[in-house]
């Protein structure tokens, strides 16, 4: 029982130690992001993969309101502890080449952030998601609203009117499932028992789909996205598109569809066909895009699409594509924004037009920018394939044509990211460009762990799929016979 309120509150014990941390904030703060993530690897070694609830905590909190600490790990929420522990020392390192005013508050923030993901990936108390929903939030306005460019304040200000309309959506949904049980508990178990009409099922639906929908986002909940990603801090690109919209997803797989399966039944082709909408929009106005930051930002949304259509398809090769996809989006959008970073800081440009050969002056950037692309838009062998493939077929188990529509991601996606490529490093050198250093110290360890990752898991995905396949099974089943019944 302990191990798991180690893994939650280490990070929010190292968010007060930083606050009073001195001068060395930046080394301690990478010292401490490894600690969490030894946690995670017990519970790994420790961890049965079938489809229960293993590590479970579940204390009498508000017990007056029928408020529990209940929290837990199964195959879904590890694969998300993983990907969320493995990401944090990550991005600190990153952020270590930028010259960050108030260091403590900045890494102090990040890890209040982590602590609130892992309350969200492993609450079976909807109470307790939903504080955990919004802990993660508010540490991440922050560091946008404080380190972001310019339009910072206008920018951030939308995200968060977005993101906390969605999430009060969802509260009240909380609240009434809250009210329709028994003993009047939070307990997801509970809701997952309650035997709801299908027209209450239907918002309910809508309730929870808004505020997933918006973190993850899906078309036409996007809209606040492409600028908060440009305007925030690198880092907090990075834990925005890394981890915060897996959220949403997660949400989906966890809470959503389970708890209102009726109402996916009704609405969930809606859901998919947005997700689709997403897939094709966003590619096309990557196609456009001149700033490589906002290109990425799009490049997101279209991969964000097809991982939401594969949940929708609700089979196990759509989840299981799901499953696997938002680790290696993950860790492919981090380091797609790590290689954005790099340039825009030797460059001080974002604009595409005014790069190009920079692979010349530096080989080993352009070896490593490669096998990030070429992970991002799936060649076979690396992380990105396996993952879309599933999506894929799930998405043609559902429906052949939504799956053709879908596939676009891949043909438009490598046609803009290779194109995108070819601008920044291929080509001859121009007078800002000649100049351009290699990678060195910090930022060469990053890229050299986030290419392994790739090549690891485009060879071997095993360990990511048998960790989740118990898990997602034992859930189709239930949803499924719950709509048969219907």
């Amino acid at each position: 029982m302990e191990i798991l309120l180690l893994q939650i509150f280490i990070p929010l014990i190292a968010a007060i130690i930083m606050l009073i941390a001195g001068k060395s904030a930046r080394g301690l703060a990478s010292i401490l992001s490894l600690i969490p993530l030894l946690v995670t690897a017990y519970l790994y070694v420790n961890f049965i993969p079938d489809s229960s609830i293993q590590f479970l905590i579940d204390l009498a909190w508000i017990p007056q309101f029928g408020i529990n600490f209940k929290a837990g790990v199964d195959g879904i929420s590890m694969v998300l502890l993983i990907l969320t522990n493995l990401l944090i020392p990550i991005i600190i390192l990153a952020s270590f080449k930028h010259d960050i005013k108030n260091q403590n508050a900045f890494y102090s923030l990040i890890f209040f952030m982590q602590s609130g993901l892992l309350l969200v990936f492993t609450a079976l108390d909807g109470f307790l998601f939903y504080v955990g929903w919004e802990i993660a939030l508010i540490p991440i306005y922050f560091i946008c609203a404080l380190w972001g460019g310019e339009n910072r304040i206008r920018v951030n200000l939308k995200f968060f009117i977005y993101t906390i309309a969605g999430s009060l959506i969802m509260l009240l949904a909380i609240i009434y499932l809250h009210l329709q049980t028994p003993d009047n508990s939070y307990d997801l178990g509970e809701f997952y028992k309650l035997n709801l009409d299908a027209t209450t099922q239907g918002w309910i639906f809508w309730a929870f789909f808004l505020a997933f929908a918006i973190k993850m986002p899906v078309f036409p909940f996007h809209t606040w996205q492409p600028d908060t990603y440009t305007e925030a801090p690198t880092a907090g690109t990075m834990l925005l598109s890394g981890i915060m919209l897996k959220m949403g997803i997660y949400g989906v797989i966890r809470w959503l569809i389970p708890v209102a399966p009726l109402g996916f039944h009704d609405w969930g082709l809606t859901a998919l066909i947005l997700s689709i909408i997403g897939v094709v929009y966003a590619s096309i106005i990557a196609f456009t895009q001149n700033d490589i930051k906002r290109l990425i930002a799009y490049s997101s949304i279209a991969h964000v699409g097809l991982i939401s259509a594969g949940v929708f398809a609700w089979n196990l090769q759509g989840l299981q594509g799901a499953m696997i996809q938002m680790f290696n989006h993950g860790i492919n959008v981090v380091g797609m924004f790590f290689i954005a970073d790099i340039i825009i800081r030797r460059m001080n440009t974002r604009d595409l037009n005014q790069l190009g050969g920079i692979a010349k002056p530096a080989p080993k950037l352009a070896i490593a920018f490669l096998i990030i692309v070429l992970g991002t838009v799936a060649l076979p062998l690396t992380n990105g394939f396996i993952g879309e493939f599933l999506l894929l077929m799930g998405i043609y188990n559902y429906n052949i044509y939504f799956s053709a529509l879908a596939g676009l991601t891949i043909i438009l996606g490598a046609v803009y990211m290779l194109r995108m490529y070819q601008r920044v490093m291929l080509g001859v050198t121009n007078e800002r460009t000649i100049g351009f250093t290699d990678v060195d110290g910090t930022e060469k360890s990053i890229l050299l762990v986030i290419s392994v990752l790739i090549i690891v898991m485009g060879v071997y995905p095993q360990p990511i799929l048998h960790i989740s396949e118990a898990a997602i099974t034992n859930l189709l089943e239930q949803v499924n016979q719950k709509i048969l019944v219907k």
